[in-house]
This record gives C-alpha cells, structure tokens and sequence, in this order.
C-alpha cells in the first residue's frame, strides 16, 4: 500500500511595491524586479525580458501617467508551475490610455519606442481600468 506522494505544484509568488513617479522610482522599480526574479530563482531569459519590460512599464508610468503627489505600483506575479510570469504597473492617470504609435521614420526621435518593445518581449500586453481614476498596464511572459 506504498503510493508515491502527490507532488504539489510550486506556489504562485507575488510581489508588489510603491514607488514614486519619477525617474529614480522607475530605475528602482526594474532593480527590485530583477533582484525579486533572482531571489525567486527565475530563468536568465525570463529575468532579462522581465526587465526590459518593467523599465518600459515603469518609465512610462512615471513620464505620461504622473499626478503630483501619486506613486505608481509594480506588481510582479510568477506562476512556476504554468512557466507565466506578470508585470503590472499601475499609474493614477487612467485618462491616459496607452497605444502604439505608427513607427516613425526619424532616427534621432527618442519617443514611443517603450510600447513596441513590450509587445515584442511579452506574450501579451493589455491595459485595463484602476478605479477610481487609474490604469494599469499588464504584461504576460513565458517562459521558454
């Protein structure tokens, strides 16, 4: 009457953290993403485009989704088991809906090249409504 034990699936992890609506906060933000994903032991491939994510993510919520005052939240939720990991930053600007801009052709313009990025690192990207006046950018990676 031996019966090898269930193996339980690993457990989802989460993490989440304030940070202000500046440029430093959004430096700290991909920081402690990436130093979060170590400590969770997350891939290398997974940790890299988790960054590139949350820094585009991060900078966007702190350039275009700022309120004097108001911090922006980062979120990240790792699923082991599913190999799903989701960045989610949350502004106070829900006015301001992000959106892919047509490619522009001039070099040297240094704006609107975040969300492309995200799109192309992530699974999936989508926006949805923080009542009662935010947004949150959310943002799906597999892992290989």
């Amino acid at each position: 009457m031996n019966q090898p034990a269930p193996q339980l699936a690993a457990p989802t992890r989460a993490f989440t953290q304030l940070l202000s609506s500046t440029r430093r906060g959004a430096r700290l933000a991909r920081r402690l993403a990436v130093t979060q994903l170590r400590s969770w032991g997350a891939g290398r491939d997974l940790t890299e485009r988790a960054e590139t994510v949350v820094a585009e993510l991060a900078a966007n919520a702190a350039l275009h989704g700022r309120s004097p005052g108001r911090s922006f939240r980062l979120t990240l939720v790792l699923d082991p088991s599913g190999g799903r990991l989701r960045v989610e930053v949350t502004d106070t600007r829900g006015d301001l809906l992000p959106h892919i801009a047509p490619t522009d052709t001039d070099a040297l313009h240094t704006c609107g090249r975040g969300l492309p990025l995200v799109a192309t690192v992530a699974d999936h990207w989508d926006c949805v409504p923080y009542p009662p006046s935010g947004k949150t950018v959310r943002a799906v990676l597999s892992t290989p």
